[in-house]
Parts: C-alpha cells; sequence; structure tokens
C-alpha cells in the first residue's frame, strides 16, 4: 500500500493544505477539524482532547481562543466540530478489532513552529501556492507531513480492520512545539494500557531513504515565560523616577547565555524573545522574555533550570523590578526499545523506496513524545521513535524548510508494515 499513488497523492494534498493553514500549539483548530471531519467521514471512533484531557495539566495554552477559532472556521474548519472540541485541540482515533491482540499506540504531532515563511521566490511551497497565509505561522518542522501520514494511515487500517488484532491508537496530539501538549495527554491515561508505542519524525539531518528504527538521546527540556515590570518614567525630564524593565531582561539574557557548562552533562540554553518598552523617550515599564532549557541528563537539566531561575532573579533585584515566571513547557528524556525499533528496520526493509536501515539515530534535541514513551515503558510496554530520513531545503525552524514529500510515502510504508507485523493476523 506504501508505493500506491492515489495514497501518496492524498497525503500530498493533505500536507500542502495543512502547510498553507498552519496553526500553533493549542491553537489547532482547523488542523483537528480537518482531521476529525475525514476520520469520521471514514467510520472511525474519535475522541477530542476535551474528553480526556484535564485542563490542570495543560502548559503554555493560547489565550486568545475566540481569535484563533474565528480564523479556524473562515479558512474551513467545521463550526460544527469546533463547537465539540469546546477550546481543546487534539483528537485520538481508535480502532477496534475485537479480536485479542496488543495495544498498539502511534502519535503524530500537528502544530506549526512561530516563524514567518520566506518569500524567497526560489521556496517551492511559495512557487506552487501553499506557503503559508497565517502571521508568524509556518510548518518548519515537518508536522504537516506527520498529520498528513497521520490521517492516511488512520483511513488505510481502519479500512483494513479485518486483518487485524487487538486495538489501534492513533494520537493526534498539540503543542510538541514548546513541549506543552504531550504531558497533558499522558497525565490523561490515554497511554496507560498501550503494549506498543510508535512515533516519528521527518527529516531530522538524514536524507530521503534512510530509515532508523529507534532514537536515543534526548534532552530533558524546560520552556520558561518571563516577565518583568518596572516603573515608567520620561527618559529626559525624570530618568530617576523610572524603573528600566528593558535593562533587567537584556542583563539576564546576556547572563543567561553565559552559564558554564556542567560536568553533569550537555546543557543548552536559548532565550527565543525578548520584547520590551513602549516609546523612544520612554523609561522601560515591562519586558516579556520565552526563554528554553535543555540538559542530557536528569541532573544537568536542573542545573541549567536552577542557573536560569536565579540570574532571572538576580537581574530583577539588580534594576529593582519585579519579576513573574511560568512554566509553559516540559519533555523528559527517553530511550527507544531496542526489540521494537529492530521490528521497525525488519519493516523498513521491505520497502522498496528504502535504501538504508540503522537501529539507533542520536538526537541532540527534545520531543514531548518522550512522555508517552517512557509512560509505556514503566508500564512495561515497548516504545520507539522512529526516524524517517528527508531531504530538506533548509534546516528545520528555518524559514526556508520544506521536505522531500516523498518521505510521506516511506512513512506511510514503515508504520502500516510495522502495525502489521505487531497488531496483524499475518504479515503483510
Amino acid at each position: 500500500m506504501y508505493s500506491d499513488e492515489k495514497i501518496f497523492n492524498k497525503m500530498v494534498e493533505r500536507r500542502r493544505d495543512f502547510h498553507r493553514y498552519p496553526e500553533t500549539g493549542w491553537a489547532e483548530f482547523r488542523t483537528t477539524s480537518i482531521i476529525a471531519e475525514t476520520l469520521i467521514n471514514a467510520g472511525m471512533d474519535i475522541r477530542f482532547a476535551v474528553d480526556f484531557v484535564e485542563m490542570e495539566h495543560v502548559l503554555g495554552r493560547n489565550t486568545d481562543i475566540k481569535a484563533q477559532i474565528r480564523r479556524a472556521v473562515s479558512q474551513g474548519a467545521s463550526p460544527e466540530i469546533i463547537e465539540k472540541m469546546k477550546g481543546l485541540t487534539g483528537l485520538v482515533a481508535e480502532i477496534e478489532t475485537g479480536r485479542p491482540g496488543p495495544v498498539t499506540a502511534i502519535r503524530f504531532d500537528i502544530d506549526c513552529v512561530d516563524t514567518t515563511e520566506t518569500e524567497d521566490p526560489s521556496h517551492l511551497p511559495l512557487l506552487l501556492g501553499f506557503n503559508s497565509v497565517n502571521a508568524n505561522s509556518m510548518h518548519a518542522c515537518g508536522h504537516d507531513g506527520h498529520t498528513a501520514v497521520g490521517m492516511t494511515l488512520a483511513e488505510q487500517l481502519f479500512s483494513e480492520r479485518s486483518l487485524l488484532k487487538g486495538k489501534l491508537r492513533l494520537i493526534f496530539q498539540p503543542a510538541e512545539e514548546g513541549a506543552r501538549g504531550g504531558y497533558a495527554f499522558v497525565k490523561s491515561g490515554i497511554v496507560d494500557d498501550v503494549d506498543y508505542f510508535l512515533t516519528f519524525h521527518l527529516g531530522l539531518g538524514n536524507p530521503t531513504g534512510t530509515v532508523f528504527g529507534g532514537t536515543d538521546g534526548f534532552l530533558y527540556s524546560t520552556k520558561i515565560d518571563a516577565d518583568y515590570k518596572g516603573v515608567g518614567a520620561h527618559a529626559g525630564a525624570e530618568p530617576q523616577k523610572g524603573k528600566n524593565a528593558l535593562l533587567a531582561a537584556a542583563s539576564a539574557a546576556l547572563s543567561i547565555h553565559g552559564v558554564a557548562p556542567s560536568s553533569d552533562g550537555l546543557t543548552r540554553t536559548n532565550v527565543g524573545v525578548l520584547n520590551a518598552g513602549e516609546g523612544r523617550n520612554v523609561v522601560p515599564p515591562n519586558a516579556h522574555m520565552k526563554i528554553e532549557t535543555r540538559g542530557a541528563t536528569e541532573d544537568a537539566a536542573k542545573y541549567i533550570y536552577l542557573s536560569v531561575m536565579r540570574i532571572l532573579s538576580g537581574a530583577a533585584d539588580m534594576y529593582d523590578v519585579k519579576l513573574t515566571t511560568q512554566k509553559c513547557g516540559e519533555a523528559v528524556s527517553a530511550s527507544s526499545d531496542r526489540d521494537l525499533a529492530k521490528t521497525v528496520t525488519d519493516a523498513a526493509a521491505s520497502v522498496s523506496e528504502v535504501d538504508r536501515t540503522e537501529l539507533i539515530q542520536p538526537m541532540a534535541g527534545s520531543d514531548d513524545a518522550c512522555w508517552m514513551m517512557k509512560k509505556v515503558q514503566d508500564n512495561g510496554g515497548k516504545a520507539t521513535y522512529i526516524g524517517i530520513g528527508a531531504d530538506t531545503k533548509a534546516g528545520h525552524h528555518n524559514d526556508h524548510f520544506d521536505f522531500d514529500e516523498k518521505a510521506m510515502g516511506i512513512a506511510f510504508g514503515v508504520l502500516y508494515k510495522t502495525i502489521f507485523m505487531l497488531n496483524g493476523l499475518s504479515p503483510v
């Protein structure tokens, strides 16, 4: 089925539609609506996130929900389906075969990156008319492809459920960027009964035709929003009456990027956003920062996080401004089970478009799917994070990012074959 032209063309069409209308974490109303409508029309049972996620576990949620919903409807989302979401994005689809067998979950992330797509005339999405129309929103990480593969795979597996055993659970997770969605889904219990957990990513520096059965080396990560509140004043007449929030934030930003490395493992920090001030002649009374920390080990992650928090607090004291912080996302580390990764590479070897397989790829990033992997493994199940190579025009999160769409066909084939090896009445 992986080389079926009709299936491949369907994935391409869907991917380009999602690329045209990207939505950031916890605001994927159109995306969720399109997925839901497609799977319902195929006859599948679905549950929206609101049916199982507890709001207390939701991190970094977009507060301007009404505006996001209005935009989604104007861009083709179903108002009736959006009403059923009750302000929370994402969904889960179940395929119950009625025959004894394992519970296998496959997770697909559906959100985009907070960046603006290039207007370079050589950029393929622009040339073909599927470049992003939403401000500061771009599928610059391949999640449009992940979603298209997930929808199409769900349809195909449901149509062939008579050939399967056990249960399949397809998880369409919001807010992977910023590590905001995985934790809420795990706390809901959605993977508590899972025997096998699969997820995948396109690209990651690997060429089209390469498949890694698993991934190791994920970094722990914490996402922080910090706000400084000072006092505005006339910068010329009464500067002494002001309390400069911008300088506090600037001082903190420089110090955060100067934290000493840890002997406990690799660490990373990034101040991705710093907005401050109101006018040229006004002592800046406010500043907002978006920060992330990462660590290769739990101790390294704790070290860098606490270092950043001390710096933020120290800058507030130094400039006599008030500081408020909020943890907006968090990811843990996880490792892929070798035997399940081997099942994936065995499946990939029978996909004609695959020309190289490796058991494990190293990873220097973070993914909140690790919450799900770790939970499944803690409960005695197996989990793996599959790497599907895809030639790209630029690195992930770059405004020129685009990937070789042939990789979606490979991803479909690898997942399809793997699922039949785990849940099939007989291999395909």
